[in-house]
């Protein structure tokens, strides 16, 4: 026969079929008095994390599907397991839907350096940064801001300058323009 008080020997612990019922409907029918917790917080821009990392997210998703080939860039969205945070999967549609007219602005702009020839991580960034000061209002500076800082953390060591002089270009023009 084993001691009691050896803690070596684990106590029994089995349920009986009516303990795991009784167990499962008391944490299956809150009290009415009770209130629901908050929803969990995971990222995105829609109660949920930040623009920042929705920006992120998208920046990653653009990124992926140039380097996969998905056209348009939007159809990667439909590959994903799970949707991405809202304003994340807005600018992906969005630079989607407009791209076209923004590597027609970024050809326009980016003097002795071609489209196709700079690297990829580059063009999605200005995709991103020139898709939000064309179609949303977002303000100039957050655009330019929030762009340069992932060219600083995901693209070579001097992509942030080109990346800030190409949007602040292509905002003195959109910007003042309407």
């Amino acid at each position: 026969m084993t001691d009691p008080r050896d803690p070596f020997v684990p106590p029994d612990l089995s349920l009986s079929d009516d303990d795991v019922v009784e167990a499962v409907e008391v944490v299956a029918e809150p009290d009415e008095d009770d209130e629901a917790p908050d929803a969990p917080r995971v990222s995105g821009f829609d109660g949920i994390g930040t623009r920042r990392e929705a920006r992120e997210r998208a920046l990653a998703l653009l990124y992926e599907a140039e380097q996969k080939g998905i056209t348009p860039p939007a159809a990667i969205l439909d590959q994903l397991p799970l949707p991405p945070e809202t304003f994340a999967g807005e600018l992906v549609l969005g630079v989607s839907d407009h791209l076209d007219h923004v590597d027609a602005l970024i050809r326009e702009y980016s003097v002795r350096w071609p489209l196709e020839r700079m690297p990829a991580i580059d063009r999605a960034l200005l995709r991103l940064g020139i898709y939000e000061l064309v179609q949303t209002d977002v303000p100039v500076g957050a655009c330019i801001s929030e762009a340069v800082e992932l060219a600083k953390r995901y693209s070579t060591d001097d992509s942030h300058k080109f990346i800030n002089g190409m949007l602040a270009r292509v905002a003195d023009e959109v910007r003042t323009a309407t």
